[in-house]
């Protein structure tokens, strides 16, 4: 078996749908690609939902700060890694390979270096993980969303791309979401979203601002359902409170997913932590956004993301450790309240995007293998 490109990556929804958006359009040109994964990272489940060749490896996984489970992974499960996409790779023989990082792409690109096959890295944020930094070393062409995120990297390997969007989430139509979640059209709608865990600081605050909150506006709220924090049910149990009019204007949901296009297209306001995927899902759609970005990622990734959105006009940044319930109520009424202010930051927030994103990751796939 022999393939043209193969994709890995992932672990998180930024390290995904980049390779998802440059596989869709690998497949309309008639490119053969597979994707190496983990077992149990997010890719594992949307690759084969879109059709593509899927092939897990053991994968560890790359911490800053000290735990035994590091030494566990670097002695057996990265070692594991490497040795499974060698194999892999000498039996699908691609051209080259494609890494959009996450700790799963790292043993795919040292048993690509290892075998000399060409390696094209894609670094999604500001800031580079800690994958794409090693891997950068191995690689011909390094492929970044923003000119910001060049300076991390050799320069004569750099090449800026943008970030893909996934192709179903163009041409998203607000009826889709009115009729699926029963909105009214005629209110503006505001869409929570921690992504695919949910995020506690944001749940809780939307939580107890929610009265005031629905006075203004109606509101889908993607709140995860981790067990741990309890937060789905806590949720579910203040709208149970609220009175029926307002109980009407607040949807909760745990996961969302091919109804994001239709949620997307509806939306006059996103409040959101800063991760790539989110981010870039927002600067292409040209959707108005409240950031609130998680504290304590490398390098401050997620501020430093929402900071260059801010200071293009797209977004409004409010930090977490300034997040109260007051806070946030401030912060969206304000926004609410001068829909004109809304369309302009839409329309600043695509002037960070890359629409041809995926047509200039392809062309430098081809150009690297040729």
């Amino acid at each position: 078996m022999a393939v043209d490109v193969a994709i890995a990556g992932g672990g998180t929804g930024g390290h995904t749908s980049p390779g998802l958006a440059v596989a869709a359009l690998l497949h309309e040109r008639s490119i053969a690609c597979v994707w190496i994964g983990s077992r149990a990272g997010v890719e594992a489940r949307r690759v084969p939902e879109r059709g593509v060749p899927y092939f897990a490896i053991p994968t560890g996984k790359l911490r800053r700060a000290w735990a035994w489970q590091n030494v566990f992974d670097l002695a057996v499960n990265v070692p594991a890694g490497v040795a499974s996409a060698a194999r892999l790779l000498v039996r699908l023989r691609p051209r080259v390979v494609f890494a959009t990082g996450g700790f799963v792409a790292l043993p795919v690109v040292l048993a690509a270096a290892t075998l000399r096959v060409p390696i094209v890295i894609h670094e999604q944020t500001t800031v580079p993980g800690l994958a794409n930094r090693i891997g950068a070393r191995f690689a011909r062409r390094i492929a970044v969303t923003f000119p910001d995120g060049a300076g991390h990297f050799p320069a004569a390997k750099v090449v800026v791309t943008g970030n893909p969007l996934r192709p179903e989430l163009r041409g998203g139509s607000p009826h889709d979401a009115v009729e699926r979640f029963g909105l009214d059209a005629a209110l503006p709608l505001v869409y929570v979203t921690g992504g695919a865990q949910g995020a506690q600081r944001i749940n809780r605050a939307v939580g107890d601002a929610l009265a005031s909150l629905l006075e203004r506006a109606q509101v889908i709220h993607q709140c995860g359902d981790n067990p741990s924090t309890g937060d789905r049910q806590w949720l579910e149990a203040r709208r149970a409170a609220l009175p029926a009019a307002l109980r009407a204007r607040y949807t909760i949901v745990p996961y969302v997913g091919a109804e994001l296009a239709g949620i997307y297209a509806a939306t006059a306001l996103l409040v959101a932590r800063a991760g790539a995927g989110t981010l870039n899902e927002c600067c292409q759609l040209g959707l108005p956004a409240l950031y609130i970005p998680l504290p304590g990622t490398r390098g401050d990734e997620q501020t430093l993301n929402a900071r260059l959105v801010e200071r293009a006009g797209g977004a409004v940044v409010l930090p977490q450790v300034e997040l109260t319930p007051a806070r946030l109520l401030a912060a969206i009424g304000a926004l609410l309240a001068n829909p004109r202010r809304l369309k302009d930051m839409g329309a600043r927030a695509m002037t960070l995007a890359v629409p041809d994103a995926d047509a200039r990751l392809v062309s430098l796939l081809t150009e690297v293998w040729r």
